[in-house]
This record gives C-alpha cells, sequence and structure tokens, in this order.
C-alpha cells in the first residue's frame, strides 16, 4: 500500500509545516483543518474542512475514507486566555475526545494504519506548574499532574495494541513558523507589535520581564521529524524531545530581529502584550490601510498568541522564572541529526510573514 498520511490541525503552525514537509517527500497528503492551510508547495493534495469537536462530522468525513497509511496529530484545542485553560478538566476533555473523533474511524479492522505521530511539548514534565529537571528526558517518570497529554496517550496506547499500530510521540520546545490566528506563534506577534510601536513613533522596546533563557524549533525542522518518524524504526514507540540544538536569550536576539522588521531597538518596555496589543487594533488596522497589507485584522492576525507572548516574555516576573530546558540527545542518537540557529529562525519567518503580505515591510 503506497504511504498516504492524514495530518490532522493543518493549517496550524505545525500542522502546515507537516503538509509542506510530507509533499516535498512525495507522499499522498489529506490535509485536515477546519480552513485550508497557507503551504509553500505546490504539488496537489486533499483537503478536508472537518472540526473535530464535532463526533458526527469526524465520522462521516474519515469514514468515507481510505488508504490511510499514517497520521500525524497536530490538532490542538486551546481556550481563550490560553494559560489558565492549561489546568482545566473541559479543555482536557475536549483534546481527548477531539484526538477520538480523528482515529476512531481510522482504525477499523483491517483498515491499513501503520503509524500515528502524537503532538505533546514541555509541559509534559509540568512547567507550567513547577521547576523541572535540567535537562528534561524523556525517560523520566510520568510528572504527576493532570494534563490532556496524558489523556490522549493513553487513548492512543491502548488504540495502537488493539488495532497493531505503531505510534511515536514528539515534545518539541517553542514551535516558530508560518501560521497565524493560532495559539501559540510568536512570530505574527513580535512582528505585528514592532510595526505598531513604529507607527506610534515608539522603540521596538523588549516587553518582557526578567531574563529568561529560552529553547525553540523551527516549524520545518519540527515537520521533518515527522517525516522521519514514520518510517524509522527507532522511533517506534518512543517520546522525542524536539529543539533547534542552541539556547538563546530574548533581549540576544531582538536587535537581530528589529533589523529585519525595520524599526528601532530600544530599551525595555515591560507592557501586557495581551493588552496591549487588543488596545491598539485601530492602529493596526491604519497599518494594513497604508501599506496595502491582507485585511487580515489584529484578532484574527493574533489568535491567543499574545497572552502566550507573556507567558514566553515572563511578564511581570520579577525573578529568573525556573529553566525548561530539554535533552535532545535521544533524537540525535536514533538518527535524527537536522539542527537550526534559532536567532536565523526567528528572522526567516519574519520575513516570511512581510513577503506574504500578512507584516508590513521593513
Amino acid at each position: 500500500m503506497p504511504n498516504k498520511v492524514l495530518i490532522a490541525g493543518a493549517s496550524g503552525v505545525v500542522g502546515a509545516a507537516a503538509v509542506d514537509a510530507f509533499l516535498a517527500s512525495g507522499w499522498e497528503v489529506v490535509a485536515l483543518s477546519r480552513r485550508r492551510p497557507e503551504l509553500t508547495h505546490e504539488r496537489p493534495y486533499t483537503h478536508l474542512a472537518v472540526d473535530l469537536r464535532d463526533a458526527a462530522a469526524s465520522r462521516a468525513a474519515l469514514g468515507a475514507l481510505s488508504g490511510i497509511t499514517h497520521v500525524v496529530y497536530a490538532a490542538l484545542f486551546e481556550k481563550p486566555g490560553l494559560i489558565a485553560g492549561w489546568s482545566e478538566r473541559d479543555q482536557m476533555e475536549t483534546n481527548l475526545a477531539m484526538l477520538q473523533n480523528c482515529l476512531a474511524p481510522l482504525t477499523s479492522a483491517g483498515s491499513g494504519l501503520r503509524h500515528v505521530s502524537l503532538l505533546q511539548g514541555t509541559k509534559a514534565y509540568g512547567i507550567h506548574l513547577h521547576p523541572m529537571p535540567i535537562p528534561a528526558r524523556e525517560r523520566a517518570p510520568r510528572d504527576a499532574h493532570a494534563n490532556f497529554y496524558w489523556l490522549q496517550e493513553d487513548y492512543l496506547k491502548e488504540l495502537a495494541a488493539a488495532r497493531e499500530f505503531d505510534f511515536t510521540i514528539l515534545r518539541p520546545q517553542l514551535i516558530i513558523g508560518a501560521a497565524y490566528g493560532v495559539a501559540m506563534n510568536l512570530a505574527p506577534v513580535i512582528g505585528a507589535y514592532a510595526a505598531i510601536c513604529r507607527e506610534l513613533g515608539e522603540p521596538f522596546g523588549f516587553p518582557g520581564g526578567v531574563p529568561y533563557v529560552w529553547e525553540a524549533v523551527d516549524a520545518r525542522l519540527l515537520a521533518n521529524v515527522f517525516v522521519w518518524a514514520t518510517t524509522s524504526p527507532k522511533a517506534v514507540g518512543q517520546h522525542f524531545n524536539v529543539t533547534n540544538g542552541d539556547v538563546f536569550e530574548w533581549r540576544n536576539v531582538w536587535p537581530a530581529m528589529a533589523a529585519t522588521l525595520g524599526v528601532e531597538p530600544g530599551p525595555d518596555r515591560p507592557r501586557a502584550l495581551g493588552q496591549f496589543l487588543p488596545a491598539h487594533a485601530a492602529v493596526w488596522d491604519r497599518i494594513v490601510a497604508k501599506h496595502g497589507l491582507r485585511p487580515v485584522a489584529l484578532p484574527a492576525l493574533l489568535g491567543e498568541s499574545h497572552h502566550y507572548a507573556d507567558f514566553c516574555f515572563a511578564h511581570g516576573a520579577t525573578e529568573p522564572p525556573p529553566p525548561a530546558f530539554v535533552s535532545a540527545i535521544k533524537l540525535r542518537q536514533a538518527g535524527f541529526h537536522e539542527v537550526c540557529d534559532s536567532e536565523d529562525m526567528f528572522c526567516h519567518w519574519l520575513r516570511d510573514f512581510m513577503a506574504r503580505g500578512i507584516l508590513p515591510p521593513a
């Protein structure tokens, strides 16, 4: 049976990159998302407009598919405000139901499904609740906290054993990519903030709190891990942390991003982007009109990512947050060696947003 992958959450940061990567690798691709993904690859693919929260619609659409051999599950439900929802039971149950609504119609007896890749993250190590071991390793016992990751993982393992398919679970760090209007992508947030600062005649000062060292992963690199994991025997039944391979501190990459965006960096200017950006939606509308940008209103550009920015930038913190470093050694030892310079990654995606007419030119 030829390789045919279903990518759930195909319009998101991870999903769109995965569609591009699998198309580039010659796969037949079915992209599942409520809206059609923006892609760089021009090979044809099938798009299914389905909301995985709707069990009946999911059953009808996915039950009609044939020949799916692999699934990349990158769909995600987040609540308004983002951070508080991470610990709320209805958020967890919704994410479990979405995975069930995706996989149940695809895993009937004799379906031919061979492999499912599932997305987690560093919340698996409890970083949103408490300090985590440095570096966090995949072999550590499951962190004892409520998390939709565990609900999904337990369901996936049980289903894989019953239906005899393989699985791999990936835990990427901060992901940067091409999507906008999503829960967690800082590129459009940083770009919109820079444009508004320039329009207001303000320097582009870092809006966060105390220094906070991070790891990240380019969505393109993560997508390549998905392609690798679908066919590598060393990925079967495994968890893998995924990073670019370096670390950075926001103030150290801020000048390069400022230069890319054509704005003047300035001294720190602590402010909550979750409040500042929505309050300047009219300024954004003026920027869109002035530069002839795509008619994307600020809420549609940001999604919930401005709240995520406050978390990532340590807004309001007076003491350094606990470090959140993971080991990617296991992935390297298994055979995946691609790396990416994180400063180059940020600048690439900011240029990409400008080239697509979503952010104003430098």
